[in-house]
């Protein structure tokens, strides 16, 4: 039996028929992701996963597959679901099961249907995992832990996966070791900071066909993925309001020039807002109570909590999908009050997330740290691990060669300077 053949039948998508788009898809990112081919090459040559299950799920898109064609060119036995249920796209999952891919997911399944997705994917019983959000983690640390004790370790992708994933640690429940990808400086500078800051608006843009400039704009949370909406929201010409709990951050977005306030005050002058905090119920009841008349609200953060739906709900006298991905809440007293893709991920669920060049970085990251975990398993606990300084020098470094750049060099004299403590 072929191993398309074997992935057919094991796998649960909406439909094979779907495969050829989804290959132009994949075709089209390869091509943008030069970090990733070199680190595939690389891969077949040495196969550090030959043998080995690899479960990953992540946003079921291009760019994700073409990291599991890299994983699989490492000989492992690929198994992928998603991490969300809008941004998972059927023609992009029926091309992998083609290629000897297993997968479970398919776009916009109900919650219970989700959930036993990442169950699916789980039953194979993998050595490796890659996690986005801490899904996978949480079922193996809590109603499935039958399933774990093959599990050698993996990289978690993002800022909520890992505060999951340390609490873990914290509770001395943690039962392998997971190397902190999101933390790494070639994800949190480029993945985080441009590939949130562009493709959030490219999934506002496209949504609502509105223009941004002369608008304000209001970000709630300055961290990396804050601090590049905001940015990019300046950019297009809007007036940025930034919301904030930390001292720091808010005093790092007055000086880089945005205005700063409480989500209480910004919400009687925001058109647009972007939640980008990892918490929940960053725009609620009381908010919604003063915001404008046509006030459009999206969120770039994990999960579907950080703007209240049910708070808002229960002010409307009618919801209604007004155009795809947008949502209107009439309220009570007339205002119209406007949710993007259900408070999903904006930048996914209503767009095709963040550009490829940006995600070959940060995918090379993950493929290099899997081998990292796969080869040093056995001494590196049951921990969060950063990346190591090495990898994330590596990946800078091949992304330079891919745009033809040179960077200098220190001489002998140089680094004795550096390393020497007398005076000079």
């Amino acid at each position: 039996m072929s191993t398309s053949t074997k992935a057919l039948q094991n796998s649960i998508i909406t439909d094979i028929q779907l495969a050829p788009e989804g290959h132009l898809k994949i075709d089209w990112v390869r091509a943008h992701m030069p970090v990733l081919n070199r680190i595939r090459e690389q891969f077949e040559a040495e196969q550090p996963f030959k043998g080995l299950k690899v479960t990953i799920s992540l946003h079921l898109e291009a760019k994700t597959a073409y990291l599991a064609k890299v994983v699989q060119a490492g000989g492992a036995e690929v198994t992928i679901t998603g991490s969300n249920p809008l941004s998972t796209q059927d023609d992009v999952c029926a091309a992998l099961v083609e290629d000897g891919i297993t997968v479970f997911a398919k776009y916009n399944p109900d919650p219970v249907e989700y959930k036993q997705l990442l169950i699916h994917a789980l039953e194979t019983k993998p050595d490796l995992i890659i996690d986005d959000g801490g899904d996978l983690i949480t079922i193996l640390h809590s109603e499935r832990p039958d399933l774990r004790p093959q599990v050698r370790g993996g990289a978690e992708e993002t800022t909520t996966g890992i505060l999951r994933l340390k609490s873990l640690e914290k509770d001395g429940q943690l039962a392998f070791p997971m190397v902190a990808v999101n933390d790494a400086f070639c994800k949190y500078l480029f993945d985080n900071r441009y590939g949130t800051g562009q493709s959030v608006f490219d999934g506002i843009n496209r949504t609502t066909n509105l223009v941004v400039a002369g608008k304000t704009v209001v970000v709630a949370g300055y961290g990396w993925c804050g601090k590049g909406v905001a940015m990019r929201a300046k950019g297009l010409g809007a007036q940025v309001i930034v919301t904030e709990i930390d001292s720091i951050k808010a005093v790092e977005a007055y000086m880089d020039g945005f205005s700063v306030m409480t989500m209480e005050e910004a919400a009687k002058l925001g058109d647009i807002f972007v939640t980008v905090t990892g918490n929940r119920d960053i725009i609620r009841g009381e908010h919604y109570d003063v915001m404008k008349d046509g006030a459009i609200l999206s969120n770039a953060g994990h999960f579907d909590i950080e703007v209240n739906k049910p708070e808002l709900a229960v002010r409307s006298s009618n919801i209604r999908t007004v155009r795809r991905n947008i949502e209107e809440y009439k309220l009570n007293d007339g205002r119209s009050i406007y949710v993007l893709a259900e408070g999903r991920l904006v930048n996914l669920a209503a767009g095709d997330g963040h550009p490829a060049e940006i995600m070959d970085m940060t995918f090379a990251l993950q493929a290099m740290s899997l081998k990292y975990v796969n080869d040093r398993y056995q001494e590196l606990g049951q921990h969060v691990i950063n990346v190591p300084y090495e990898l994330d020098e590596q990946v800078a470094r091949l992304k330079l060669e891919s745009l033809g750049m040179r960077i200098d060099t220190l001489t002998d004299e140089q680094k004795k300077y550096l390393d020497s403590w007398q005076e000079h």
